[in-house]
Order: structure tokens, then sequence, then C-alpha cells
């Protein structure tokens, strides 16, 4: 298995330098006996509750691109804390990213509520996928029905024949715009979130977005 190591504590204290020697230390030793080749060695000095930290991104972009499959820390909080740790669990696990903790010398053991607060996540995030979906394939019968032709879309036109449409979540887009992030950073954040996808694709996608809500709204009113 191919593994990355992240260590993490929240201070620049010095008890907390040395936690990070020991933790890194304690990994490695880890990873060689359930002989594992390890990647990259990660070490951040972060408040855990905070999400936007430059380690964790490349952490992610790390197993989005299928550089690794395996992640090495000292416990689950070490990841992170509060709703942080639960949102970077969630994502770790639908890529399919084994964890071992010191703490479990093993294989993660996640505690029965947090099983379940995953499962709910899951079940939330899937049903949120349906119900957008539904919504673009009624606001898109509206827009023809109001005259509108995919078939003029000229950004659609410049894909080649047969290219399968890339899927990532608009609503997180939207999101991401409405905070004033720009095109390139959004595309950014989905790739760490394990969505490979390009500036210009995001952009389109965002643009036939509000095309729809336009035309559902005309037909509203």
């Amino acid at each position: 298995m191919k593994a990355i190591i992240y260590c993490r504590v929240s201070t620049d204290k010095e008890e907390q330098t040395t936690s990070l020697k020991r933790q890194r230390a304690e990994l490695l030793e880890l990873a060689k006996q359930v002989n594992m080749e390890v990647i990259d060695i990660i070490e951040e000095k972060f408040s855990g509750y905070e999400f936007d930290r430059e380690g964790i991104f490349k952490l992610l972009d790390y197993y989005s691109t299928k550089k690794a499959n395996c992640l090495l820390i000292q416990d689950e909080t070490r990841l992170g804390r509060g709703n942080t740790r639960i949102a970077l669990l969630h994502q770790l696990n639908k890529l399919n990213i084994t964890i071992y903790t010191l703490s479990h010398n093993g294989k993660l053991q996640l505690s029965e509520s947090d099983s379940m607060v995953l499962q709910i996540v899951s079940i939330v995030e899937e049903y949120q996928r349906k119900i957008h979906n539904a919504k673009i394939k009624r606001g898109m019968k509206r827009a023809i029905s109001n005259g509108f032709n995919p078939s003029l879309n000229l950004s659609n036109q410049r894909q080649a024949s047969g290219r399968e449409r890339i899927k990532f979540p608009i609503n997180e887009v939207i999101r991401l715009k409405e905070n004033n992030l720009t095109f390139a950073d959004i595309a950014s954040t989905l790739n760490g979130m394990g969505y490979t996808v390009s500036r210009a694709t995001v952009h389109r996608r965002y643009k036939e977005h509000l095309l729809l809500e336009y035309n559902e709204k005309n037909d509203i009113e």
C-alpha cells in the first residue's frame, strides 16, 4: 500500500513541536511494521477545527489522483476536530482510503456514533444529488418548451463527440461562488474533494445552471 503520513499540532509551542517529531517517528515505524510505502510526510501547525489547511488539500490531492491509497495518523483528532473531522472522514471514505492510527495500532475503528453520523451524511448527500438532478431535468424540459435549443450551445459543441459529461456538485460551486471565489479557486477546491474538473468546465456548468434557473423562473411567472 502507498501511504501518506499526516502529523498535526495546533500551536508553535516547544512541546507541540516535540509532539510533531514524535508523531512522525512513530508513524514511520508503523508504516514499516505493516510494510507500507510512504509517499510523503505532511506536517502542519494548525487548529483541527480549521478545514482550510494547505496540508489537507495536498493530502486529498494525492488520493484524488490515485498516487496513494492509505493514510497514517496518530489518531483521528490529528485529522481534525468537530465537524471538520466528520467532513474529512466522509471525504476519505468516498475516496476509499484506508486509515491506520497509532491509537488503534492498525486500522481506524470508528465509534458507533461516528459511524451513524457518516451513514446519515452519505444518505443525505445521495438524496441531495437525486433532488438536484431531478431539478435540472425539470428545468431543462421547461427551457426546451420555451424554445431553448441545446444544440445551439456553442460551448458544448466544442466537446468531442461521445465525450462523457464530468460530474461534480453544482450546489457546491454555487456556494463557493457566493463566497466570492474565482472559478479557478473553485476548480482547485473540487479537485481537492476528488472531482477532476477544469476551471473552464466549472465556468460553463455554472452558466448552464443560471440559464436553467432563469428559464424556470420565467416559466413560473
